[in-house]
């Protein structure tokens, strides 16, 4: 694959895996997907590859989630919104090798669920995280919402959604969200020590480690594929599309004026 949304390099071991938008805030479209299932799929089934760091470009965001602008009732590529999130979410648990997120910045919306999603997130002391969908006409019906009560505790989860706070790095590691915040300018050298590390340990042992850890939440990828086809009647509705809208014209949303 020809990569345009994207960066694929190794690094003594590891696939550093770069969402290459910075001036969009490293927000994804259907492109952007495809090329991160395809390139995650490619370093979690090669041999020489033992670990894999999701990242994103720039300094202001690791990820801002769908990107906005092309979304207009569905994204602009395949899948039942227009944005295959099942099959990117399902790459992440899937592949044989621990996924760190590498956050620098923002990640937040589908960003925050990359993060939730991935065996591991290290972050710079300036990073934030957030939910934003229901601020612009949208959720994650999967395991952006399921899963993330697993890992934070399920009032965290309702709160993070239901209210779209903004929290830094160290209230997010707080939360067990994050493994480890370390100053800006050391982020690169600590998550390559945690690649180091993981390099060293058995990759058979890690891959079966991985499958358990999934085991008991495999379900909820089928809750996923169902919401999906929710999200998309949402999506087809006045109160969504006012959520896009006042995203695009910079204002508040008018939410209740458009709910039935």
């Amino acid at each position: 694959m020809n990569y345009e949304d994207i960066l694929y390099e190794v690094r003594n071991g590891a696939a550093w895996i770069t969402i290459n938008r910075p001036d969009k805030m490293n927000a994804f479209r259907g492109r952007t997907c495809d090329e991160l299932i395809y390139a995650i799929n490619k370093a979690g089934y090669d041999r020489e590859i033992g670990v894999i760091v999701l990242a994103g470009a720039g300094d202001k965001a690791f990820c801002t989630g769908g990107d906005q602008s092309a979304h207009a009732g569905q994204y602009d590529g395949r899948g039942t919104i227009g944005l295959p999130m099942e099959e990117l979410h399902t790459a992440i648990r899937d592949v044989p090798k621990p996924v760190i997120a590498r956050v620098q910045g923002y990640a937040v919306g589908g960003g925050n669920v990359l993060c939730t999603i991935c065996d591991f997130t290290i972050a710079s002391e300036k990073a934030v995280f957030a939910q934003a969908g229901p601020k612009v006409g949208s959720v994650d019906p999967g395991y952006g919402t399921a899963f993330l009560a697993r890992v934070v505790g399920e009032k965290k989860a309702r709160e993070i959604w239901y209210l779209c706070r903004r929290y830094p790095a160290a209230e997010a590691l707080a939360m067990g969200l994050v493994n480890a915040v370390v100053p800006h300018d050391q982020l690169d050298a600590e998550v390559q020590k945690w690649c180091e590390e993981i390099m060293e340990k058995s990759p058979t042992a890690i891959a079966i480690a991985k499958r358990s850890f999934n085991m008991d939440t495999a379900h909820q990828a089928g809750i996923a594929g169902m919401g999906m086809y929710a999200l998309k009647l949402y999506y087809d509705t006045e109160e969504s599309r006012e959520g896009v809208r006042a995203f695009q014209e910079k204002r508040k949303p008018e939410f209740r004026k458009y709910a039935k």
